[in-house]
């Protein structure tokens, strides 16, 4: 058999297998869809039959008419709006400064070794707690609802990098060390490309992290917001507009993962490349 032949024979096989991936993939797909598509039937049906009471517990058509209300007055996209951009920007603070951090304790052990205990203690410490507190010493507002978003997901952060720039191959770190590298080229060209996958995890955590700090602000502050529509529908007993805010979350909340995981494709992969 000639090259040309083995060529062909491999690149069939590679077809082949890369035709199974996308099938199973498809497969996953529709399963996911179909599980989502059940529940709200179900939930449906069993609310049309009186067997769950849709006062309490809301129905989909009932939530499909809220939200047509809601955009319809102009509140669905500004309360969405609202949560979601308090959302992003407490969950980027918080990244880029535990990941700041993490990297400042790396470079120096002492530091590192001081700083431990109480950052244990910081992330045992219940962090809603410091909620109000926040508002009084911020004010009412935005800025104090993003300072409790970071404040849940800074010390996860910097713990979690921390513990995959440790953690990274000594030997790769010689090596380069052997070729003449500093302390910042080993910084730059092994620890961080070894440890983004450490990195995507503190931003997986994170997602979910900044979306309790942002709704746990909304609730004790907030005039605007799905927090706030959350709170007042419970309030005024109109639990449709409860479950609404909910599911309106949910879908939030899957996009911006969906988000982190196309950044976990692309700088794993480009890591796969950079690092030795």
């Amino acid at each position: 058999m000639n090259g040309k032949g083995i060529t062909k024979s491999v690149s069939k096989e590679h077809t082949e297998y890369l035709k199974k991936v996308r099938m199973r993939k498809a497969i996953v797909l529709s399963l996911r869809l179909f599980l989502l598509a059940a529940i709200f039937v179900l939930w449906e049906l069993l609310a049309r039959m009186k067997l769950i009471d849709p006062f309490i517990m809301s129905q989909p058509s009932r939530i499909a008419d809220t939200i047509v209300s809601l955009y319809r007055e102009g509140k669905l996209f500004y309360h969405t709006g609202i949560t979601c951009l308090e959302t992003v920007v407490g969950f980027l603070l918080g990244t880029i400064t535990g990941t700041i951090i993490a990297v400042v304790l790396w470079w120096s052990e002492l530091l590192s070794k001081v700083l431990e205990p109480y950052l244990v203690v910081l992330n045992s410490l219940p962090k809603i707690a410091l909620g109000p507190i926040f508002i009084v010493w911020i004010g009412a507002g935005p800025t104090s609802i993003i300072a409790i978003a970071l404040t849940i997901s800074l010390v996860v952060t910097i713990l979690e990098v921390l513990n995959g720039f440790i953690s990274v191959d000594s030997e790769k770190i010689k090596l380069v060390r052997t070729f003449g590298a500093n302390r910042l080229q080993v910084l730059a060209k092994v620890v961080l490309p070894s440890s983004y996958p450490v990195i995507i995890n503190a931003l997986k955590v994170n997602v979910g992290l900044s979306w309790v700090g942002v709704i746990v602000g909304e609730f004790l502050v907030s005039k605007a917001g799905l927090g706030y529509l959350i709170v007042y529908g419970g309030q005024v007993f109109q639990l449709d507009l409860v479950m609404t805010s909910v599911l309106i979350l949910s879908a939030a909340a899957a996009l911006m993962y969906q988000g982190v995981v196309y950044i976990e494709k692309s700088l794993v992969g480009s890591g796969r490349h950079t690092s030795l």
